[in-house]
């Protein structure tokens, strides 16, 4: 049986923790559009990793098989 491949679209966008039991995503809406936003709302909202919701770990992982 050949190798999985893994879809590197969502290598590059998501990663496991340590344990392996979750995985930490980027936060949405800090790319550009950035000023009218307040300096708080961008430190305290946007700031830092996230977990993906549980709903949605078993596709990411399906997507990436060997993390």
């Amino acid at each position: 049986m050949p190798k999985l491949k893994t879809r590197r679209a969502a290598a590059k966008r998501f990663k496991v923790t340590g344990s392996g039991k979750k995985i930490t995503r980027r936060k949405a809406f800090k790319n550009h559009l950035l000023n009218h936003k307040s300096s708080e709302q961008k430190r305290r909202r946007l700031s830092g990793a996230a977990l993906v919701h549980e709903t949605d770990e078993k596709a990411v992982r399906l997507m990436m098989p060997y993390s």
